[in-house]
């Protein structure tokens, strides 16, 4: 008898297929145990299970794990996964291999309208010149309000509104009351709306009317030889409402102070800072509206940009209603309201191709600057006004 023949008879055990492989002791440590030790209850060596336990143990081994994603992976087969038994450190049935999970596709936003790019802010608008009308309704009142004071108290020999019009203090003074406080209220109120300073939102950019001053003087003397011209081909009438007030040396000096500082400031804020902005915008929206063409996109220092003809459109527009606030300085005469047009057009140009609101305040003050003195070397230092 030969070696073989001397051993015990070992229970003969059929073929099995890697299904049949002991899922059941996965993550045991009896699995890394001889057969012949590893005979504890959970083993499947040596023992005839029934089909059903057989069909229990497998359903158990191979279910699915549940990710934490709500994603199913798929199964390595049974070899694998009997590799998985035998290490000490394999992932438990909640864990999944990073090369099991199936990549989640992305979800989209819930309100994907809303995710949508935004149009570049464009200020001021439409909504933003009609704010600035109702802070200048309320800055004329408190005008008027100063205005009936006033005569209470007979300021300057003055005690009726007729008496008021006429007098160079009653009418500088309701004027800068309106503009100081129109202007108080805006610097209150529309950092708020834009989230930036007033002048941050009106682009005023004083760096950029620094820099370029020599050519914004050089706009103001093509207004101011323009003005001349005017005076020669098409002049206006004698003794206008604005020739009235120069009728004592301490009004020409109230009026040449007031039109140098206080008028192009305020002026240039109302048109050219609310105005011909919101004008720009509200002709280059209504562009974008019926043809679906995008917002040109704000440029690198965060001012808005506009079509050539939302500018020149809007340009046209501004100074028309520019020009008709003077004309009852002017007597309503065609040939002071034509000249208003067109330096309104050469300050709409230094705003616009600027982007700089101060570079048509600089234009405006040095325009007025020089007509003053004109009147000033014309006059004799306003001593006789009647030369005028």
């Amino acid at each position: 008898m030969t070696q073989d023949q001397d051993l015990p008879p070992i229970h003969a055990e059929a073929p099995r297929q890697p299904a049949d492989e002991p899922l059941a002791v996965r993550g045991s440590s009896n699995a890394a145990l001889p057969s012949h030790e590893a005979e504890e209850p959970g083993s499947v060596t040596g023992h005839d299970f029934s089909r059903a336990e057989t069909a229990e143990i497998e359903t158990w081994a191979l279910a699915p794990a549940t990710s934490q994603i709500g994603v199913v992976p798929d199964f390595a087969p049974s070899s694998a996964a009997s590799s998985y038994a035998e290490d000490p450190f394999c992932p438990t049935s909640t864990e999944i291999q990073p090369s099991s999970v199936v990549p989640e596709s992305p979800t989209p936003p819930l309100f994907q309208s809303f995710s949508l790019t935004e149009p570049p802010a464009r200020t001021p608008n439409l909504g933003h010149l009609a704010l600035l009308g109702i802070l200048i309704f309320v800055g004329g009142l408190c005008s008027g309000l100063l205005t009936l004071l006033a005569l209470h108290f007979h300021l300057y020999g003055i005690s009726t509104a007729t008496q008021a019009v006429g007098d160079i203090h009653y009418t500088l003074g309701s004027m800068a009351v309106m503009y100081l406080s129109t202007f108080a209220f805006s610097l209150s109120i529309f950092p708020l709306v834009w989230n930036q300073s007033l002048f941050a939102g009106l682009h005023w950019n004083s760096a950029t009317a620094l820099r370029l001053h020599l050519r914004l003087f050089t706009a103001a003397f093509v207004c101011f030889v323009l003005a001349l011209l005017n005076g020669v081909f098409l002049p206006g009438p004698q003794n206008t409402p604005i020739d009235k007030l120069f009728r004592t040396p301490g009004a020409a000096w109230l009026l040449f102070g007031f039109g140098v500082t206080f008028a192009p400031f305020f002026e240039e804020m109302i048109f050219r800072g609310f105005l011909l902005p919101a004008l720009c915008t509200a002709w280059d929206w209504g562009i974008e509206r019926g043809t679906g063409k995008p917002a040109l996109p704000l440029d690198a220092n965060g001012n808005p940009q506009w079509s050539i003809f939302a500018m020149v459109a809007s340009s046209i527009a501004t100074s028309i209603p520019f020009a008709l606030m003077h004309a009852d300085q002017t007597g309503h005469a065609l040939g002071p309201f034509l000249l208003l047009v067109a330096v309104s057009l050469v300050l709409s140009w230094a705003r616009l191709s600027t982007r700089s609101l101060a570079a048509s305040v600089l234009v405006h003050a040095s325009y007025n600057f020089l007509l003053f003195s004109l009147m000033l070397l014309g006059t004799g230092g306003f001593r006789h006004l009647d030369k005028m």
